[in-house]
């Protein structure tokens, strides 16, 4: 998957498993899946990282 172009960005703490992926931004501007659960992390005066640049880029793009 590597090969064709999937970046895994996040694994376990133990590393046996991935629990991020995602596209370079030339082939995607946000293509992201994650295995964990970022809005369990989430609190409305303090988002996850993962929603706040994923909002950056929605704005950025004009979405």
């Amino acid at each position: 998957m590597e090969r064709a172009g999937i970046i895994f960005s996040g694994q376990s703490p133990n590393r046996r498993l991935m629990e991020i992926l995602e596209l370079p931004r030339g082939v995607h501007p946000f293509f992201v899946g994650t295995q964990f659960h970022p809005e369990l992390k989430s609190r409305p005066l303090d988002p996850h990282p993962l929603f706040m640049e994923f909002i950056e880029i929605a704005r950025k793009r004009g979405v």
